[in-house]
């Protein structure tokens, strides 16, 4: 990226400075390079010389003016200009930008790929909700988010691995055993209740329906425990394969469904339980086993085996990371959890620390709730069940591009009211359409450019020498830089933002150059100019998993 060919130069003239006795010798370990926020100041620019200027008691424009003097030429610079009190401003090239169009055409679904990772292994865990319910409308945030971060780390440069944890083990299992065990003997007209810390939605009524339709009542003649349980395991089947159908209509596949249970089977929760206590970190005190969190720096200790001898989810989550981290040997692993997660977070971190693995390594994501609402009116309960809203319910009336746009719209950890109005609306308010109408408006001027026999082929990028169309092609630019920062700080909702911005900066090239004109040369270089635009908003949306349509 020209932002590193930048800082490169510059760590050139400081050591061609100190060589020549201008700047004292400093270590200079990092060469802070960003866009300015008012773009008369340049397309770049640097505040160097104000963080070296206690380093070399030297005052912050003596320092600039020295980076500059000894600046080494670059074909794609046009200036380096110093400003108080401090700054050094950087203008590229109109020649090497117009230049850039070709290399984005030349990199096509390649161009946005950044080395960033070097193939260090990443594990993404996101959704793993409860396989006691339908998926609901948060469930699809975090997969929007983690779907997409997966996209944007595998752009980066790392090998990314998506994983759903499915929690079917514990009290929580027992109690949808339970409750659809009561609901299919009440399909048989038998007296049942759900236990009251069951599970009372309609989705378990109709689920029991299913069931006594396909297996009639054979479960009913086993023993009860026998029989809850078998029909537990189908009904878990099959809350499991409805979340899998969900999420591909959202667009989300994931390389791994992980069983919670499997790390009983294999001994592992013992095994991990063991590793802490000959590490120290584990005391048996009133009947219970407890995880002494407090010696690293926790307020309180915490329980990994109850005085009834059962483990909790917290003793299966650290080994189920140490499954991720020692087993399976990810480099990274980023967790995706819902706001009632938060005070998970300082613990799990602390059992990395027990096990002797970088905490750090371990990156957890919050994602806050979502708010639907029908303009002014807040949405709370399916007009179907009279339950909490489904995804599958947004999926049938939104659409796959909608729902993840608007989900990945906000920053994790911003609340996010969703308009199911705004998301279905055709026009320029909708961001979504605002942004696919810019691909489909380009494929439209390609296929007639196309039917009077003119073709990119052969277009002289050169001949793009004004305003509108040197702005489109320093916006395309962008986005190699917003995929790395997106990458850096775990943050995708930076895409949507950078694909409404190129699609704003396209629209009004198109509203101020005509594409296709008498002028047949300059018309093939816009042509150029135009599928280039259309390469990056796709390469954009497809890595936020929304479809970039030719026509609309």
């Amino acid at each position: 990226m020209v932002k590193d060919d930048i800082a490169q130069l510059i760590r050139e003239a400081i050591a061609a400075a100190q060589a020549a006795g201008r700047l004292p010798t400093v270590a200079v370990l990092e060469v802070p390079v960003e866009r300015p926020t008012n773009p008369a100041f340049g397309d770049y620019a640097t505040t160097l010389p104000m963080r070296l200027a206690r380093a070399v008691r030297m005052a912050p424009l003596q320092i600039a003016q020295s980076i500059v003097e000894f600046l080494p030429p670059a074909p794609f610079l046009a200036s380096a200009e110093i400003a108080p009190p401090g700054f050094i401003n950087f203008r590229l090239s109109p020649v090497w930008l117009t230049e850039q169009v070709e290399a984005i055409l030349a990199a096509g679904e390649a161009f946005g790929q950044v080395p960033l990772g070097q193939g260090q292994r990443v594990q993404v865990e996101f959704v793993s909700a409860n396989p006691t319910g339908p998926l609901g409308v948060p469930n699809g945030r975090a997969a929007a988010l983690g779907d997409t971060l997966a996209n944007v780390l595998t752009l980066a440069g790392y090998q990314v691995s998506r994983e759903y944890y499915v929690n079917d083990a514990g009290s929580r299992m027992e109690a949808f055993y339970q409750s659809v065990y009561a609901r299919y003997l009440q399909e048989l007209g038998e007296p049942a209740e759900v236990p009251p810390d069951g599970y009372h939605g309609a989705y378990l009524i109709e689920l029991a329906h299913e069931l006594h339709r396909e297996y009639g009542d054979q479960f009913r003649r086993l023993p009860p425990e026998e029989g809850m349980r078998r029909l537990g395991e189908i009904a878990l089947r099959r809350m499991v394969e409805s979340a899998r159908a969900d999420l591909e209509a959202l667009g989300v596949r994931y390389d791994v469904w992980f069983s919670e249970q499997s790390l009983y089977e294999r001994s592992l929760v013992r095994q991990v339980i063991d590793l802490l206590r000959e590490r120290g970190f584990v005391e048996e005190r009133e009947g219970a086993v407890w995880f002494v969190s407090s010696a690293l720096g926790e307020d309180k200790d915490n329980v990994l085996v109850r005085s009834n001898g059962v483990p909790t989810y917290f003793a299966s989550d650290i080994a189920y990371h140490y499954d991720k981290f020692v087993l399976r040997g990810f480099d990274q692993v980023i967790d995706i959890w819902g706001a009632d997660h938060m005070g998970h977070v300082p613990r799990m971190k602390a059992a990395m620390q027990a096990l002797g693995l970088d905490p750090d390594r371990l990156k957890i994501l919050i994602h806050q709730m979502v708010t639907l609402r029908r303009g002014a009116e807040i949405v709370r309960m399916s007009k179907r069940t009279g339950d909490i809203i489904t995804l599958r319910e947004l999926l049938e009336e939104v659409g796959r591009d909608a729902c993840r746009f608007f989900f990945l719209s906000r920053s994790a950890d911003t609340h996010i009211e969703f308009d199911l109005d705004l998301a279905k609306r055709q026009s320029n308010e909708n961001p979504v359409y605002y942004v696919q109408y810019a691909h489909a408006r380009i494929a439209s001027i390609l296929r007639y450019a196309a039917s009077q026999g003119l073709e990119p082929a052969g277009g002289d990028v050169h001949r793009l020498q004004s305003d509108p169309e040197l702005q489109l092609i320093r916006k395309m630019l962008q986005y190699p830089e917003v995929i790395e920062h997106a990458a850096l700080m775990l943050a995708p909702h930076h895409l949507p933002y950078y694909a409404q911005d190129l699609a704003t900066v396209f629209h009004a090239f198109y509203t101020q150059c005509r594409v296709v004109s008498e002028d047949l040369d300059l018309s093939r270089a816009r042509l150029k100019l135009v599928k280039a635009a259309k390469t990056v908003l796709a390469n954009c949306l497809r890595t936020m998993g929304v479809s970039a349509p030719e026509q609309m």
